[in-house]
């Protein structure tokens, strides 16, 4: 067997912990702790992680014809075209002033995917991609996540003035340590994200799902000139809460932008851990390889009435999908639950019921 030989899933590359059911329990109530505060504070309930929203775009997601047997499976089996949403966010469950830089999350929703589905979307017809932006996740496990998550849930109700000052000095130490090639997903994920226009970022999906009768993790990168001339590119916030969604609407208030799905096959049970979601797989022995497009023609990229439909009447989940891309791992385990708790406290506390949609109107 060679490197580049995709591996078959075995149910034996999953080991739940003991205790992953408290964990679980445990992050639920952290989480809605987050969403309870900022309720309490703003009067409307908000996802009680990635709770502002930069980008609200909606466009057609392209799967590519011709792709090798080990590629076309589940949603990439057949060659097609389908109506998506796309949601870029950042990680914080209370809505920050643009200055504090944390993480950047990304959420894809594909609609009108036919085919066996994942226990709880039942009836749906949509496929989920949830993503950020950094290539593995900040902790190795549900545990290690809900350490960090309770120290990020004592801060929701911290004012933004410190927030702002404390996420400045986390990105100068950041640049510091990324000046000597390193980078710290630490700092980063409690604040020292640069200051880059999010459009221009490669986001990642950081842990494992099935792939057919593989396992893959899969990455959404720009591939339009107008959208890679971001990558890097910094913004500035001063004085400007709102600095990503102003450009956001200023770049597809003239342009449109593509980029492209790809997915990373587990070749090495050992260097791609299923339950280490902190390990990043090493692209040398197996890269990624584009199997689908998504294309955004020019339109609003932010608005308060596409908020009422994204933020409010829609829920993203890599549990929403075919059974062909179950999700896989410590995190993604205890995401489940998670995630619906989320969806169904938002869907009570603003009084609008939240569904997986069959189909797509035009967004406004």
């Amino acid at each position: 067997m060679t490197a580049s030989t995709p591996l078959r899933f075995d149910p034996a590359m999953e080991r739940p912990e003991d205790d992953e059911a408290q964990v679980r329990d445990e992050l639920i109530a952290t989480m809605r702790s987050i969403s309870e505060t900022t309720y309490a504070d703003g009067g409307h309930a908000l996802r009680s992680v990635h709770a502002k929203s930069h980008a609200l775009l909606q466009g057609e997601f392209e799967v590519l014809s011709g792709l090798p047997a080990h590629l076309a499976q589940g949603l990439f089996a057949q060659p097609g075209r389908y109506p998506v949403v796309m949601r870029f966010s950042t990680n914080p469950g209370d809505i920050l002033d643009d200055g504090v830089s944390a993480p950047r999350g990304l959420a894809i929703k594909v609609v009108g995917v036919e085919g066996e589905r994942l226990p709880g979307s039942e009836g749906d017809a949509t496929q989920d991609f949830v993503m950020a932006n950094a290539p593995a996740f900040a902790a190795a496990d549900a545990a290690s996540f809900l350490k960090t998550l309770k120290l990020l849930a004592k801060t929701t109700d911290a004012s933004q003035t410190l927030k702002k000052a404390a996420s400045s000095a986390l990105r100068v130490a950041e640049a510091a340590v990324e000046a000597f090639g390193g980078k710290s997903a630490t700092l980063t994920s409690l604040g020292g994200q640069p200051l880059t226009n999010v459009l221009g970022e490669t986001f990642y999906s950081q842990t494992p799902s099935l792939y057919g009768p593989y396992v893959a993790k899969a990455s959404l990168a720009p591939v339009s000139p107008e959208l890679v001339a971001l990558t890097g590119v910094k913004v500035d916030a001063h004085g400007r809460p709102d600095a990503h969604r102003e450009e956001v609407n200023a770049f597809f208030s003239g342009s449109g932008g593509e980029w492209e799905l790809r997915v990373q096959l587990m070749t090495d049970a050992e260097a791609m851990p299923i339950e280490d979601a902190s390990v990043v797989w090493p692209e040398e022995q197996s890269p990624y390889v584009a199997v689908a497009r998504l294309r955004v023609a020019p339109q609003t990229g932010w608005s308060e009435a596409k908020a009422d439909v994204v933020d409010d009447r829609l829920a993203f989940s890599p549990w929403h999908g075919l059974a062909a891309h179950r999700p896989l791992g410590s995190i993604n385990r205890t995401r489940r639950a998670n995630y619906e708790r989320s969806r169904d406290f938002r869907a009570e506390r603003n009084g609008c019921p939240i569904h997986e949609p069959r189909s797509l109107e035009t967004l406004p």
